[in-house]
């Protein structure tokens, strides 16, 4: 079973930067597309915000367009999201997982918080 591990998250100011990574235990090759999901504050579910294909096609909600970056690095088994221009409405715990998801690759996510 693959391990998901999230990381790089923090306190930031509105406006700024930061590069969330997710480290895979095994081949994100062989599990294909993958996604980064975040669950705000209060809430229950967690929502897309950015996928990759095994190809490199990206789609990226609505919410993060133009501000989110999701990569992916086979060779290190790990996906990468870079946010900029990041606004309080991005607090939340951001996880990876395939996409579509499963449930039995939730890791434990990273926080992240905007706030002046």
């Amino acid at each position: 079973q693959v391990q998901l591990v999230e990381s790089g998250g923090g306190l930031v100011q509105p406006g700024g930067s930061l590069r969330l990574s997710c480290a895979a235990s095994g081949s994100i090759f062989s599990i294909g597309a993958m996604g980064w999901y975040r669950q705000a504050p209060g809430k229950q579910q967690r929502d897309v915000v950015a996928r990759i294909t095994s190809a490199g096609t990206t789609n990226y909600a609505d919410s993060v367009k133009g501000r989110f970056t999701i990569s992916r690095d086979d060779n290190k088994n790990t996906v990468y999201l870079q946010m900029n221009s990041l606004k309080p409405e991005d607090t939340a715990v951001y996880y990876c997982n395939r996409f579509p998801r499963r449930e039995n690759y939730w890791g434990k996510g990273t926080l992240v918080t905007v706030s002046s």
